[in-house]
């Protein structure tokens, strides 16, 4: 790893900290009540365009057909990074809330929010995936969009590549009938990969593309699988290198 990589990084996290720091007040207060979460996502994409300005580090979102703003989704991407969680910040609009690893609820940034907005799961445990997903499909119902990274954690491998994905969210997407939005990051392992402390960070672009969205409507339970083998296929297809 270079020097100005390493570099980069030291200063990436100091405004990502100092950012969260000077925003946490605001957060405190809208996290406290559901009925704030409108106003507590546009605080997130605020502090999230803020923190990767000023670190050089810009988003390029490329739709293959115009979202609904007024439409839930149910966001499914490939994760590589932890800037994946910012630029959905910056993507998803409204309502929406993520799910994740349960070590994020110790995270010092992320932390607040998985324990209030967002849902935190057990990899290990089936007790607690099927908690979070039927708390995942109550705030559906209420018209929060879920973000959430079908293959369950950033893997070790360097480069990446797109590993199996798990079947929940296309079961859950089903059953409250409500559309999956398939997105490529393509190229933002190479800005940050992981956390990018192993690896340093750098400016750039990152790439993302949004696929059109995939109505699950007129699909019965037992088509979960093809549901997850296309959503696999099309985030798959703009990552080939």
């Amino acid at each position: 790893m270079s020097i100005l990589k390493r570099l980069h990084y030291f200063y990436f996290i100091f405004w990502i900290l100092l950012f969260f720091l000077l925003f946490s007040p605001l957060y405190f207060i809208f996290t406290k009540h559901p009925k704030y979460y409108t106003t507590l996502n546009k605080l997130r994409a605020l502090n999230a365009f803020l923190c990767t300005a000023i670190a050089g580090v810009f988003f390029k979102f490329d739709f293959q057909k115009e979202l609904d703003s007024s439409q839930t989704y149910i966001y499914c991407a490939n994760h590589t990074s932890n800037l994946d969680i910012v630029l959905f910040c910056l993507l998803a609009k409204g309502r929406f809330h993520f799910m994740g690893k349960e070590e994020l609820i110790k995270n010092p940034v992320l932390g607040m929010f998985f324990r209030t907005i967002d849902i935190a799961v057990s990899r290990e445990s089936k007790i607690s995936a099927f908690r979070a997903f039927k708390r995942a499909g109550e705030n559906l119902e209420k018209g929060m969009s879920l973000i959430i990274f079908p293959e369950g954690k950033i893997d070790d491998q360097y480069p990446p590549v797109l590993h199996e994905f798990k079947n929940g969210p296309f079961r859950l997407a089903i059953e409250k009938s409500i559309p999956i939005v398939p997105v490529s990051s393509i190229n933002v392992w190479k800005l940050m990969w992981d956390d990018g402390f192993k690896h340093g960070t750098r400016p750039g672009i990152g790439n993302i593309y949004i696929h059109e969205p995939i109505s699950t409507r007129t699909l019965g339970v037992e088509s979960a699988e093809d549901l997850r083998k296309e959503v696999f296929n099309k985030i798959n297809s703009k990552l080939q290198r």
